[in-house]
């Protein structure tokens, strides 16, 4: 069942099944990602210089994440800039971050905690990694902001799981999810 966010739009609720086909598809998309020359370089004709550094910086699965996110935004004709850099970023702090902790921070959101706690306990490395999945919204949020961005893309990026805009943060939110 779907949980209500907005008028006319709903998310995916944790643990349901279309909930689980966007997690598989998006670790499917982790293991696979790939950025072609070509889009960066598109990107590189419309984000600063500090803007462009950032997403370099980002790792490639994350940085096709943030090129879909962007392609969705556009789809639905979105032309607002601040909220496409928002789309590109909004994971800029999640890292190396490979793709067992992922997992791990995935079932923990639908409610099934104990493999990131058992995790925790035997995996080197993994209470870094599960923390840094968990505060990647407001950390990324302070990475844009460092690279230059407009403080309106910085709070897009810093509220992107819980808009406080309800219009372009919604949008943005969406796009994530379909992304």
């Amino acid at each position: 069942m779907p949980v209500a966010r907005s008028a006319g739009h709903v998310a995916a609720r944790p643990g349901s099944l279309r909930w689980w086909a966007t997690k598989v598809r998006q670790t499917k998309g982790h293991l696979l990602a790939s950025v072609p020359a070509s889009e960066r370089e598109a990107a590189a004709g419309w984000l600063s210089m500090g803007q462009l550094d950032l997403f370099d910086r980002m790792h490639v699965a994350d940085q096709r994440h943030g090129l879909d996110v962007v392609a969705a935004l556009r789809a639905a004709g979105e032309h607002d800039d601040e909220v496409l850099v928002a789309g590109l970023l909004h994971d800029a702090a999640k890292g190396r971050t490979g793709v067992v902790p992922r997992v791990l921070y995935s079932l923990g959101q639908a409610g099934v905690a104990w493999p990131a706690r058992l995790g925790r306990r035997i995996l080197p490395g993994m209470d870094a990694s599960l923390d840094r999945l968990a505060g990647h919204a407001a950390s990324s949020a302070r990475l844009a902001e460092a690279a230059g961005c407009s403080p309106r893309t910085v709070e897009l990026i810093r509220w992107q799981d819980d808009p406080r805009d309800p219009d372009a943060g919604e949008r943005l939110r969406l796009a994530d999810e379909a992304s």
